[in-house]
């Protein structure tokens, strides 16, 4: 994670925050509390007209690129080679450049992650951490303050046609993950419902993150662990899986992991 400060030439003041992980190639965006309409970049100021002081992954990306030169420039090769570049990287380039352009007077400083963190101590307790889709298209969701919230999905992006395919197939659903640093969930590339959105719709659950710790931990077993129950060999629990005796909850290419309750009601009977 890289994180910068957007300053104005002339001010000492922070205007807005630009964040990049870099493993996704994704960029966000924080404004300060006290962030003023005014002040703050035009393409973030129109956000922030509308209550939004964390900028997603579209918009963010959209401000860094009207700071460098485009893919399709016409002597994009030459501009590259003088920047000692192999590729065209969106990152690389607004470093080099400081983040400013000739349109403003607006640059880029660097900040540590745990500055970030402690500017917006409530913003960060409210990134997500974990995520797992549920039946009838809800999300089960954890979060940093250890709360954990069930949101629907469904209710939420309805109307959005391009949540369509993922809230008519529940093998799309399930793909869902963690966007970085807990911005939300996403499916694929585009398809997200941001973390401030997960947290205040999403119906609490009276559970920590550390009681589904526990529970993993207790009830959740592999492999070797369901032989070691049952008193016999690994080859013997996949040919109870094949006769559909067992129904492991999660399948890998070496392994297979178990609700520990159903092993052990094998015993029973």
């Amino acid at each position: 994670m890289k994180a910068f400060a957007i300053r104005e030439d002339g001010r000492d003041k922070d205007l807005a925050y630009l964040i990049y992980y870099e493993d996704s190639k994704r960029f966000f965006a924080e404004l300060p509390d006290d962030a003023d309409f005014w002040e703050t970049p035009l393409l973030f100021s129109s956000l922030l007209k509308k209550g939004q002081k964390t900028i997603g992954p579209y918009w963010s990306k959209l401000w860094v690129q009207q700071r460098i030169v485009p893919p399709d420039r016409q002597n994009i090769g030459q501009i590259l080679k003088e920047n000692q570049l192999t590729e065209y990287d969106e990152f690389t380039l607004l470093v080099l450049a400081d983040g400013r352009c000739a349109q403003d007077d607006y640059y880029l400083s660097p900040v540590s992650a745990e500055f970030l963190r402690e500017k917006f101590p409530d913003r960060y307790q409210r990134k997500a951490e974990n995520v797992a889709a549920l039946n009838n298209r809800r999300l089960l969701v954890s979060f940093r303050d250890g709360t954990v919230r069930k949101c629907d999905v469904a209710s939420l992006k309805r109307e959005d046609q391009r949540f369509a395919p993922i809230l008519r197939e529940p093998e799309l659903f399930a793909r869902v993950s963690i966007l970085p640093g807990g911005y939300g969930a996403v499916w694929g590339n585009n398809l997200i419902v941001d973390d401030l959105t997960l947290y205040t719709s999403g119906e609490t659950i009276p559970l920590r993150m550390e009681d589904l710790v526990l529970f993993v931990s207790n009830c959740v077993i592999n492999s070797a662990e369901a032989a070691a129950l049952l008193e016999c060999s690994r080859q013997n629990i996949d040919n109870l899986v094949r006769r559909d005796k067992l129904h492991p909850i999660k399948t890998s290419p070496k392994n297979k992991l178990f609700l520990k309750s159903e092993v052990l009601q094998r015993n029973w009977s």
